[in-house]
C-alpha cells in the first residue's frame, strides 16, 4: 500500500467517522430535548425519502451548494481564504434579474445570455479582493467578508428603487420573464436544469484542476506559494485569476438558483449558500469529484431538518449546530493523523524489509 492509498484510506475513514459523530449528535440532542423523540428521528432521518417531492427538495437544496463549494475549492486550492463566494453568488442573483426582467429573449437563449451575466457579475465581485490582494497585500479574508455585505445592500438597493413590485407589501421584484426560467426536469419537483450544470462544472473543475497547466500551477500555489515563486510562476497572478474563476462558477450559481427555483427576487439578505459551501467543500476533501456527495448530504440534513421542525418539537437550527461541529472535526487535521503516520512509517518499513530480503539473494546468488 502506497502513501497514496493510506492517504485515501484514512481520509474515508475520516470522513465517516465525522458522519457518525454527526449522527450520533443529532440523537443526542433530538433525546435531550424532544418530548416525542421518535417521531422527530424518523422525521429527520426518514422523511425526506417518504416522497418523490421531498427526494427533489434534496437535490434543489444541494444545487446552489455545488456551485459555492467549487468556488470555495478553487479559492482554497490557490493558496487562498477568501469568503467571496457569498458575494458573488448573490450578485449572480441580481445580474440574472435584471436580464431575467428587462430582456426581452428568446426562450432558448434568454436564460444562457442571463447565467452567463450572473457569472460575469460574480466575476467582477470577486475581482475586487483579489486586485486588493494582488496590489497591496490586503487580507482577503477581511476584504471579501465586508464586500459580502456591500453587495447585499447594493443588491436590496436595486430591487427596492429599481425593479421594485409596487403592489406588494414585501420587498420584491418585478415578475421574471417566462422565457428566461430554467425547464423543469421532474415532474412534481422543481428539479431545474440547473443542476446539470452543476455537475457539467464539477466535472469541469476537476479536469481543469488536474489537467491543464494553469489548474497545475493554482496547485503549486496553494502547496507552496514560496517554492511556485522560485520556479517562475508568478504567484499573484496565479491567485488573481484563481479568484475570478470562482467568482464565476459562484455568480453563475446565483443566476441558476433565481431562473430555476423562483418567479422574482425576494431576498432580504444573502442566502447562506457561501458560508454552507465552505462545509461542503471541507467534505468533499476539496475535490471537485466528490462535491455533489457532500453537497447532496447536506441538502438531506437541511430537508430533514425542515421536515422534523413541523412535525415534531425540535427546532431546525440542530441542523446548524451539527454543521458547525462537522466543520470543526473536519478543519481538525490531527484527527486519526497518528493512525495515518502509524501506517506510513509500517509501510516504510515493510518495504526496507523486502529491499533487504531481495539484497540478500541476489548476494547468495
Amino acid at each position: 500500500m502506497n502513501n497514496k492509498r493510506i492517504n485515501l484510506l484514512v481520509d474515508t475513514v475520516r470522513m465517516i467517522l465525522i458522519i457518525a459523530i454527526a449522527v450520533a449528535l443529532v440523537f443526542l440532542i433530538v433525546f435531550l430535548t424532544s418530548k416525542d423523540p421518535l417521531n422527530a428521528i424518523y422525521s429527520f432521518f426518514i422523511g425526506p425519502f417518504t416522497s418523490v417531492r421531498r427526494i427533489g427538495n434534496i437535490v434543489e437544496a444541494a444545487s446552489p451548494l455545488m456551485f459555492t463549494a467549487l468556488a470555495v475549492i478553487i479559492i482554497f486550492r490557490s493558496g487562498l481564504f477568501s469568503m467571496i463566494s457569498e458575494g458573488s453568488f448573490f450578485i449572480g442573483i441580481l445580474g440574472a434579474m435584471i436580464i431575467g426582467i428587462s430582456c426581452p429573449l428568446p426562450a432558448v437563449i434568454h436564460p444562457i445570455v442571463a447565467i452567463l451575466v450572473a457569472g460575469f457579475c460574480g466575476a467582477v465581485v470577486a475581482s475586487i479582493p483579489a486586485a486588493l490582494k494582488m496590489k497591496w497585500d490586503v487580507s482577503e479574508v477581511v476584504t471579501s467578508i465586508m464586500l459580502n455585505y456591500v453587495v447585499q445592500f447594493f443588491a436590496i438597493y436595486m430591487v427596492s428603487y429599481h425593479f421594485r413590485e409596487t403592489q406588494s407589501s414585501s420587498l420584491a421584484s418585478l415578475l421574471l420573464r417566462d422565457t428566461s426560467k430554467l425547464s423543469v426536469l421532474i415532474k412534481g419537483t422543481r428539479v431545474h436544469s440547473g443542476i446539470i450544470i452543476a455537475f457539467a462544472l464539477c466535472i469541469i473543475c476537476y479536469i481543469f484542476l488536474q489537467h491543464t497547466r494553469l489548474g497545475f500551477k493554482i496547485r503549486i500555489v496553494g502547496d507552496n506559494a514560496y517554492f511556485a515563486k522560485n520556479i517562475g510562476i508568478n504567484v499573484r497572478t496565479i491567485m488573481f485569476l484563481a479568484q475570478i474563476f470562482a467568482g464565476f462558477i459562484a455568480g453563475v450559481g446565483g443566476g441558476a438558483e433565481l431562473l430555476g427555483m423562483y418567479t422574482r427576487f425576494k431576498w432580504t439578505a444573502t442566502p447562506g449558500y457561501g458560508w454552507t459551501g465552505i462545509v461542503v467543500a471541507l467534505l468533499a476533501r476539496r475535490n471537485p469529484i466528490l462535491v455533489p456527495l457532500g453537497a447532496l448530504f447536506i441538502g438531506y440534513m437541511n430537508v430533514g431538518a425542515d421536515i422534523m421542525s413541523r412535525s415534531s418539537d425540535v427546532s431546525r437550527e440542530v441542523v446548524y449546530i451539527i454543521q458547525g461541529v462537522m466543520m470543526l472535526l473536519i478543519a481538525s487535521e490531527s484527527l486519526l493523523q497518528d493512525w495515518r503516520q502509524s501506517l506510513i512509517v509500517k509501510e516504510a518499513k515493510k518495504e526496507e524489509m523486502q529491499h533487504l530480503e531481495t539484497g540478500n539473494g541476489k548476494e547468495i546468488i
